[in-house]
């Protein structure tokens, strides 16, 4: 006898829907049953699969199926998950993980053994939902004998039935017993579920983010009198069927568990809810290919779904531990539009679709989308025109992500790199390093046989092609690189931990990573850093050698160098953002020109060029000097070689040489450099003797300057300035001679300096 429940009095509804349209949405409450009901129901018409998100749960869904209705598992109700398959010929119902749907459909386009494909959860909107929903609606095109039933408890039914072709909608009403929904925001969930605990016979569920955040709260609850039992994905499959099973008395117990028991899994005796109001997301930034592990708030759908799960067989409590006046958003964000989309795309590809015109269910962002193609064709899969290759094939008949598909592909299906994707596809943490350890590669662990757990080994055992050769270590991280050749890192000379990876991005390297002293590695595990700016954790790291990178990048690279003020030029091999080689190389005098003329503008014009321009403003000469800066350093590699005054242009050198001289003759024959000064002054030091008999001030420059003369006594010191020459002579000169002409005997000292010749001489020669 079937206990009765509440889709119970639907089922009737559903079947006729389906009949007359062969589509129908089944919207119903937490703990409806429309899970173990509706699926049983449809199977005197044919065989029936049914989609799950996760394998726990679908195993689980096919025991109560078989329980209910004293099916036999592997008979008429099995379960078809990866890696493990418990059906068989006489099989009319199947519980399968949504990627197996996928694996179907490539196989048979048409789906011609399935009668009825049942999407249920929809709402979680697991990535191979949408796609499953998307391939199955292909074949329910093309087949009019093809019926889909799409079943979830909070989502907007009116998008999945306009997508199947305008659908009727069945809703089931109601909840079969009274929810005392309260709030406690600042209460830790081990002291809520104590409260709860001591006051109600049954479980008690504590939602949690995450293992470690349950780890701590089962350390807070020891010394309890009520069994504490953790539920997660980490755990084995006979660990999570103790959480799963009531105590025979019926006595209270404590269930910490992450969102797996939202709608995955049932825990049947469950008459209380802890709700901690947060979840781990997995978001994947497309341009850095890295996934971050974010702990948020949940979603008001999250929410109603955790606190369904009390209510089901009798009234229920929960406690939500935030602010009642805290909003929380409706609906949970979509796989597609967060996650890495490799996977799905080749899917698509290998159906024989084109990824950017196929008609999702809802349309991945277009960053992601050209992000995952552009991962496959590095990975080997699609060709340039995004066509499947011949390895392409063979990864997609792989259960395993792309990447590690392409690592096995790459060994031939060796042994030793199947343990190691079997260890990285089910999330094996990696064994933390000891001290001194010094490994080439982390995954060198993975790959031991006698290290590796027992399910792992099968799985491993699945995935080796019997004929394949042994690989040696070099082959296998060969191999993880053409696996992750986006996640290359180099090792940054300031610290043994830190890395640059390809992308650009900065990441440190964890300690549990034994792969201590290389230089390149590729970073396996690597999880973006939440904070802004924050460098990748690279947890699971494997060694290379650099000559095993083909360049992406060669470049000349010019950099002026401040410390020889020159220019120099660098032959760079790079791979993405990282430096795998560099040499010397010519250098080009365009891209040296602009490098110089920054150079040029930050120190400013050099005392030479200072002169120059002084003088052209002197005598009023307009000039481009950026045209002059420009034609100065195209042809130069130091800054010092930047001289303006070589690249003045004729005709304008002639004027400029003719009113504003760069040097002044005087009598004695010799010439000597004009000073133009800021204040439109100009002016020349001359030793007092060189200028015998100079009586008029030259006067130079469009507005007939007369020159500043700084007279020097023989130690060359100033003992005169003067614009009057003639003055001079006749009323200065007295005076400096009689000062001067017992000191420095040597020299000339006329009494007459009109009609004294000029020299530079010690003495006149006799």
């Amino acid at each position: 006898m079937l206990l009765p429940l509440p889709i119970d009095g639907h089922v009737s509804r559903i079947a006729d829907a389906i009949v007359a349209h062969r589509a129908v949405v089944v919207v119903a409450s937490p703990g409806a049953g429309k899970t173990t009901r509706v699926p049983p129901a449809l199977v005197a018409d044919g065989p029936v699969l049914v989609l799950q998100p996760r394998r726990v749960a679908a195993r689980s869904i096919a025991r109560r199926i078989a329980e209910e209705r004293g099916w036999t598992i592997g008979r008429e109700v099995g379960w078809h998950v990866r890696f493990d398959k418990r059906v068989s010929a006489a099989t009319r119902l199947t519980v399968a993980t949504e990627g197996v749907l996928t694996d179907l459909l490539h196989q048979d386009p048409l789906l011609t053994g399935v009668r009825t494909v049942v999407l249920d959860e929809f709402h979680e909107r697991s990535i191979h939902a949408d796609l499953g929903l998307a391939l199955v609606k292909q074949a329910w095109l093309a087949r009019d004998d093809l019926r889909i039933v799409v079943m979830s408890a909070t989502i907007d039914p009116a998008r999945i039935a306009a997508y199947l072709g305008g659908c009727p909608v069945v809703t089931v009403p109601g909840r079969q017993f009274a929810l005392d929904v309260s709030y406690h925001p600042g209460v830790p969930v081990a002291e809520a579920a104590r409260r709860l605990a001591a006051a109600h016979r049954g479980a008690v569920l504590c939602f949690l983010p995450g293992a470690r955040e349950i780890q701590a709260a089962a350390q807070a609850l020891d010394g309890v009198p009520w069994p504490v039992l953790p539920l997660h994905g980490g755990l084995e499959a006979d660990e999570q069927d103790r959480a799963l099973t009531p105590l025979p008395e019926g006595g209270a117990r404590i269930v910490l568990a992450t969102n797996l028991a939202e709608t995955t899994v049932t825990v049947p005796d469950v008459v209380a809810v802890v709700d901690a109001g947060l979840q781990k997301v997995a978001r994947y930034d497309a341009g850095r290919a890295l996934d971050a592990l974010v702990t948020e708030r949940i979603s008001m759908d999250s929410a109603d779904q955790r606190a369904g799960r009390a209510g089901r067989t009798q009234a229920g409590v929960v406690y939500r531990l935030w602010d009642a006046r805290d909003r929380l958003r409706p609906h949970r964000d979509p796989d597609i539009v967060r996650i890495d989309l490799a996977g799905p795309v080749l899917d698509v590809v290998a159906w024989g679709g084109d990824p950017r015109r196929f008609d999702w269910f809802e349309a991945p962002p277009p960053h992601a989308l050209e992000a995952a193609i552009t991962l496959l064709h590095r990975l080997g899969a699609i060709d340039a025109q995004g066509r499947l290759t011949r390895d392409g094939r063979e990864m997609r008949r792989l259960p395993l992500h792309p990447r590690l598909a392409r690592l096995l592909v790459a060994t031939g299906g060796a042994a030793r790199a199947a343990r190691v994707c079997a260890s990285l596809s089910e999330g094996v943490r990696l064994r933390a390093a000891v001290a001194g350890d010094t490994r080439t590669s982390d995954l060198e662990v993975f790959g031991d046989e006698h290290a590796t757990p027992a399910h792992l080994r099968h799985i491993a055992q699945q995935l080796t092609t019997p004929t394949a050769a042994p690989v040696s270590d070099e082959d296998l991280r060969r191999a993880v690189l053409a696996a992750y050749p986006d996640r290359v890192a180099r090792r940054r000379m300031s610290s043994r931990d830190a890395f640059l990876l390809a992308s650009g991005s900065g990441a440190t390297l964890a300690r549990e990573s034994g792969v201590r002293h290389a230089d390149f590695i590729v970073a396996v595990d690597v999880t973006a850093g939440v904070a802004p700016g924050a460098d990748a954790l690279i947890r699971l790291a494997s060694s290379i050698d650099p000559e095993w990178l083909e360049p992406t990048h060669l470049e000349t690279v010019h950099e002026f160098m401040e410390d020889t003020s020159t220019v120099r030029a660098r032959r760079v091999e790079r791979y993405e953002a990282l430096v795998l080689r560099e040499r010397a190389a010519p250098i080009d005098p365009d891209e040296a020109a602009p490098l110089l003329r920054a150079a040029w503008q930050r120190r400013g014009p050099s005392e030479h060029d200072v002169r120059l321009l002084r003088r052209l403003e002197f005598a009023g000469i307009s000039i481009d000097r950026d045209a002059l800066v420009t034609a100065a350093v195209a042809c130069a590699t130091r800054l010092d070689d930047v001289r303006l005054d070589d690249h003045v242009p004729g005709p304008v050198r002639a004027d400029l040489d003719r009113l504003a001289p760069d040097v002044l003759r005087v009598p004695s024959g010799r010439e000597h450099p004009l000073l133009y000064r800021d204040d439109g002054g100009v002016e020349v030091a001359v030793k007092l003797q060189e200028v015998f008999g100079l009586a008029e001030t030259p006067r130079l420059g469009p507005r007939a300057v007369p020159v500043t003369f700084t007279l020097l006594a023989p130690n060359h010191r100033p003992v005169q300035v003067t614009r009057d020459l003639k003055s001079f002579w006749t009323r200065g000169y007295p005076e400096v001679r009689k000062e001067l002409r017992g000191r420095y005997p040597k020299h000339p000292w006329p009494e007459d300096p009109w009609s004294a010749v000029p020299t530079f001489r010690v003495q006149l020669p006799k």
